[in-house]
Formats: C-alpha cells, structure tokens, sequence
C-alpha cells in the first residue's frame, strides 16, 4: 500500500486529496493543526478502515515537524504533498498598502516550511516506490504569466517557493526524488473565493493525474493543470 502524506489536510484541496487517495487504496497521513476541531477529516477517517490517519502539525511548529519525523522514522513516504499555505489578506496585497509583519508571516508558511518539510522527509521519500514531493504551488508565481501587477504578498512568495522547489530537485536528483511545483487551477475554496473555475474534486483529480505521470524528467518544473509547464 503506497503512502501519501499531506499537510493542510483538514480542508479545500487538502482533504480532498485525502479524501482521493484513500479512495484509491493509499494510506493517508494527514496532517493538520488542530486535529479536535478538524471534523470533516474526523469523518474521512472513521469511513476509510484504517486508511485515514490524522496527525497533528502546524507546519510553522519546528517541534511539531520534529516530533512528526521522529514517530515516521524510516516509514516510506511515496508521496509528500506540501498543501498548507496562506493567501494573506488580498485587501492589503496592493501597492501602498503592504505591511512587513502580514508579509513575512505569508513567506513563513508558503516559502519556508515547504522547504523545512522536504528537509524533515527526505529520506522517508527516498525510501519509498514512488519518490515524489508536490510542492503546491500557482500560476500567479509566474513572471511570466504576471499581466496585472498586484497581490505581492501572495506572488513574491509562490515565486520564491518555485525556486526553492527548483534547487530542491536538483539536489535531491541523486536520491531518485522527483520534486515538482503545482498550479492547482483557480478552485472554488475559502483562498479561491466562490467564483472558482473548479471544484476541489476537479483540481485533485487533476492533480493526482499529474502526479501519477511525472518522472524524474520533470523535476523542478511548474506544472499546470492540464500538465503542461508554466514559464518561470
């Protein structure tokens, strides 16, 4: 039984991943920071036999990634899904409006802990069948694609975390890891609003056929939801 582990899990796109793997058979630690009032995930679990396990993280926590690690030690990790990340306020995103704390607190959780989780399960990764890191990513971190200026907060730290996720799959090449950026397309959650092109069924079927196809060619790269590459 492949094993997946997704933080963020208690909601959007994150219990749904949950909620489609453990579908397929996977084995799903999912992880959240506040398991008692996680009451949806609660439910996934109580319904997949045993597939479902919750586990608590708040994935800015050192101590909570670090006790994470220790009680996965030398489980395979076929799949880690990095979820978790913050929009910030979109009220305070444009020019003459963007304030150092509410920044630095969106590039904590969208640039750094992603980056602390690959360091923290690597080597579960690496010992797994599959050996794969999703990085959740989106299109809105592309220059390229960048047309109408605005939400800086939430740009600035998808870009940075592109490049994290570039290095990153350079330097785990030599352990077998494949490590890729996603677009999850434009999805009907709380961070997407209600005008969304997609459900969270939609994108995560999505996504979980991307993740179902790359290879160790695609490391690094931004993909879309249709798989094609998105521009730097």
């Amino acid at each position: 039984m492949p094993t997946i582990l997704i933080t963020g899990a208690n909601r959007g796109i994150g219990l749904e991943l949950t909620r489609q793997y453990a579908a397929d058979g996977w084995n799903v630690l999912a992880c959240c920071r506040s398991p008692e009032n996680a009451h949806d995930l609660n439910k996934l679990v109580a319904q997949s036999g045993g597939k479902v396990s919750i586990h608590l993280l708040d994935v800015a926590s050192d101590a909570q990634r670090a006790s994470l690690a220790a009680q996965l030690k030398d489980q395979p990790i076929d799949i880690l899904f990095n979820s978790a990340g913050v929009s910030g306020n979109w009220g305070t995103q444009g020019f003459g409006h963007c304030q150092t704390q509410e920044w630095l607190d969106v590039l904590h959780i969208n640039v750094i802990t992603p980056m602390l989780m690959m360091q923290d399960f690597a080597d579960n990764v690496a010992l797994s069948e599959h050996k794969i890191i999703a990085n959740m990513s989106s299109k809105m971190g592309s220059v390229a694609d960048n047309t109408s200026g605005g939400s800086y907060l939430y740009r600035s730290s998808k870009a940075a975390l592109n490049m994290v996720n570039k290095s990153a799959a350079h330097d785990l090449a030599r352990k077998g890891i494949t490590v890729v950026a996603l677009h999850p397309g434009w999805v009907r959650t709380d961070m997407g609003g209600p005008n969304g092109e997609l459900s969270t069924e939609e994108s995560v079927t999505s996504l979980k056929r991307n993740l179902a196809n790359v290879t160790l060619a695609d490391s690094g790269n931004l993909l879309d939801i249709d798989g094609s590459i998105i521009p730097w």
